[in-house]
C-alpha cells in the first residue's frame, strides 16, 4: 500500500479512521472533546471561506447574513448521537461565538435527547446550544403520514442543512431515526436549483455533510440510505469510500479539511493515494532543450478498424500531446487512406506494409518502439491475436505495453511480466473477470488489487472516478467528475497519454513504473477536461488533446535560462 503520503493526498478506510481517532486519544493526548472542537471549528472556517471565495456561487450574497427574518440565513443541523453530530454542533457554536450565525435563525434536529446521566461531547454541546437560545428539536417522525411535524418543517425551510447524522462509526445500513432523517434531508434537497442564502427566491436547502455523507461506509452498497450532499467537508485523511464510483456523486463538491490530526499520527496509516495534476506532473522530468525526438520516446500504436478510424487518430494525437517524440500508427489497409491524409506528424503505416517490413527486418528497420499501445477501435479481426503475441514477447523483454478496449478481450488468461497497463472500463473488467459490475462500482479496490497482483499488470479502472491498482499493492484514485469526458474518444486519448509517458521513461533510461505512468496520464486527462478553456461546453477529443498539450508542455518543456531575457 501507499506509504509516506502527505495528509492531503492520503485516503484511508473508515475502519482505519476509527483506529486513528482512537490512537489520537490514547497515545497522543487528544481527548474526544479536543478532537471534536478542532473538527467543528476547522470545518466552520473552511466552509465559510469556501462560500466567500465562490461569492455564494456567483451571487453577491455572503454566506451569513443577519438582519430581519427575511434576510437572515436559516441554518439547521441534523445531528445523530455520535461524533459527527457533535462536530456539526461544534460548528454552530463557533459561528455563534464569532458572530457569523444568529442563534434565532439556527436550529438543531437530533435523533434523540440525552439520557439521564449521559455525558459526552454530544450531550455537552446540546446543553451549550440550548443556553445560547438555539432551538433544539427531537426528530419526531418520518415522512409520509407524519409529514409537517416540527423537526421536518425546520429542515424544509432551511437555507443550509449541515448533515451530522452518522459518520465513520456507522456500519451497515442506517435504521430508525437516522434513516428517517436522511430521507427527510434528501426529500427537501430534490428541488433545483439549491438555495442561495437569503435569495429572494429560495428553492431548496444547500446540504453540507461533515466528513462523509451520512450512511456511507466501507460496506455501503447502492440502495442503502445515504445523504445526497451538495458539499462534503472531508476531514483529512479523507475516506476512500467517498471516492468509490457508485458513491462519489453523493458527496457533491468535496472540500478537504486539514489541521485536525497531527501529520506524525496520520503518517502511521496506510491507504490509497488521491492523485491530481498538481501532485503528479512533477513525477515526469522536464525535456531538455537539446533533446532529440528519440529521447522523448518512440511509440507504436496498433488501432482502428473500418467504422472506428477516429479512435486510432485520437490515440495517436494523445501520444503527441503527452510529449512522444515519434508516433507510428499501424492500421488496417482499408482505413489507411483515411488516416494517412490526416496524419500530420504521425507516421501512418498500413498493416500490409508493416508486415513486409517486419519480414525483412525483425526490428522493423529504424523504428524500434520504446512502448506499444494496442486496442483503441481495433475490432476483432483474426490477426489481432498474432499482433498481441508479438507485443507480449517484447513486453517480456521489458517494453511497456498498454492494452485498451478491444485488446483487453484477448488477454483473459494471460499473466504478464510486470510491464503492462490495462485500461478497462467497468463493463470490460466485469466481462473478463465475471465480477458483477455493480459490485465493482461500489468497491473496486479489492478486486482490482487482487487481479493486478495475480496477472502482474497494472489496472487503470476508467470512469467518472479513475482507480489505479498496481501489482505491488499501490492504489491511486483520480477524482474525475468531469462531464465533458463522458463521450467517445476520451479513453482512446487516455491510452495515448499512457503510451507516450511510458515511452519517455524508457527513452530516458529510467525503469518503467506503470503506477507513475498511469497516475500522470489519468491526472492529465482529468485536468484537461476541467480546464477553463473547455468549461461549460461539449467538445471533441482532439480539442481535449490540444488542452492536454498545453498542460503537458507547461509542465515538462524546459527552456534555456536565457530564453526569458530575449523574449520580446
Amino acid at each position: 500500500m501507499i506509504s509516506d503520503l502527505r495528509p492531503d493526498s492520503l485516503l484511508i478506510s473508515a475502519e482505519n479512521s476509527r483506529a486513528l481517532d482512537a490512537e489520537a486519544q490514547a497515545e497522543w493526548g487528544f481527548s474526544t472533546f479536543a478532537l471534536i472542537e478542532a473538527a467543528g471549528r476547522t470545518c466552520a472556517e473552511v466552509i465559510a471561506e469556501a462560500f466567500q471565495r465562490k461569492a455564494a456561487f456567483q451571487r453577491k450574497a455572503a454566506f451569513f447574513s443577519s438582519g430581519d427574518s427575511k434576510t437572515r440565513t436559516r441554518i439547521s443541523f441534523a445531528a445523530g448521537p455520535g461524533n459527527n453530530g457533535a462536530d456539526a454542533m461544534a460548528m454552530l457554536r463557533f459561528w455563534i461565538l464569532t458572530g457569523h450565525a444568529d442563534s434565532s435563525a439556527s436550529a438543531v434536529v437530533v435523533s434523540r435527547m440525552p439520557k439521564s446521566g449521559e455525558t459526552s461531547p454530544w450531550t455537552e454541546l446540546i446543553k451549550s446550544l440550548k443556553k445560547m437560545k438555539v432551538r433544539v428539536l427531537v426528530w419526531d417522525g418520518d415522512m409520509g403520514e407524519n409529514a409537517g411535524r416540527a423537526s421536518d418543517d425546520i429542515l424544509a425551510h432551511s437555507d443550509i442543512i449541515i448533515d451530522g447524522i452518522a459518520g465513520t462509526g456507522a456500519e451497515g445500513p442506517l435504521r430508525g431515526a437516522a434513516a428517517e432523517m436522511v430521507n427527510a434531508v434528501n426529500a427537501h434537497n430534490k428541488k433545483s436549483p439549491f438555495s442561495i442564502p437569503h435569495s429572494p427566491e429560495r428553492k431548496r436547502p444547500f446540504v453540507v455533510s461533515v466528513d462523509i455523507p451520512s450512511g456511507l461506509s466501507d460496506s455501503w452498497t447502492p440502495g442503502m440510505h445515504i445523504v445526497e450532499a451538495d458539499m462534503t467537508l472531508a476531514i483529512e485523511p479523507q475516506k476512500i469510500c467517498t471516492y468509490t464510483p457508485a458513491a462519489r456523486h453523493y458527496a457533491g463538491y468535496i472540500c478537504p479539511v486539514g489541521g485536525v490530526f497531527p501529520e506524525g499520527l496520520i503518517a502511521r496509516y496506510r491507504g490509497a493515494e488521491l492523485l491530481d495534476w498538481k501532485n503528479t506532473r512533477t513525477r515526469i522530468p522536464k525535456v531538455h532543450p537539446e533533446a532529440y525526438k528519440n529521447e522523448r520516446g518512440t511509440v507504436e500504436i496498433r488501432a482502428g478498424s473500418p467504422g472506428a478510424a477516429g479512435a486510432a487518430l485520437i490515440a495517436a494525437r494523445g501520444s503527441q500531446a503527452a510529449g512522444a517524440g515519434l508516433v507510428r500508427l499501424i492500421v488496417d489497409d482499408e482505413i489507411y487512406p483515411i488516416l494517412a491524409s490526416q496524419s500530420s506528424g504521425i507516421m501512418v503505416v498500413s498493416a500490409a506494409n508493416a508486415a513486409v517490413a517486419a519480414g525483412n527486418d525483425p526490428g522493423e528497420g529504424r523504428f524500434k518502439p520504446d512502448a506499444i499501445l494496442l486496442g483503441p477501435g481495433w475490432g476483432s479481426k483474426a490477426d489481432r491475436g498474432d499482433a498481441l503475441k508479438k507485443a507480449l514477447a517484447l513486453e517480456k523483454a521489458g517494453t511497456p505495453l498498454i492494452l485498451d478496449a478491444d485488446a483487453i478481450d484477448l488477454i483473459r488468461d494471460t499473466v504478464f511480466s510486470g510491464n503492462t497497463i490495462l485500461t478497462p472500463h467497468p463493463g470490460e473488467f466485469s466481462r473478463f473477470t465475471g465480477i458483477n459490475k455493480e459490485e465493482l462500482l461500489a468497491n473496486p479496490a479489492p478486486a482490482l488489487l487482487k487481479f493486478s497482483k495475480e496477472r502482474k499488470a497494472l489496472v487503470m479502472f476508467k470512469g467518472h472516478v479513475i482507480t489505479i491498482a498496481a501489482p505491488d499493492g499501490r492504489l491511486g484514485i483520480v477524482d474525475g467528475m468531469a462531464p465533458v469526458l463522458a463521450a467517445g474518444g476520451s479513453g482512446d486519448l487516455l491510452a495515448g497519454f499512457c503510451v507516450a509517458i511510458a515511452a519517455r521513461m524508457v527513452a530516458e533510461g529510467r525503469s518503467f513504473d506503470g503506477y507513475t505512468c498511469a497516475a500522470v496520464a489519468a491526472a492529465l486527462l482529468i485536468a484537461s477536461g476541467k480546464s477553463e478553456k473547455l468549461k461549460n461546453r461539449f467538445t471533441d477529443p482532439l480539442e481535449l488533446a490540444d488542452r492536454a498539450a498545453d498542460l503537458a508542455g507547461e509542465a515538462w518543456l524546459k527552456a534555456e535560462d536565457t530564453g526569458a531575457f530575449f523574449d520580446v
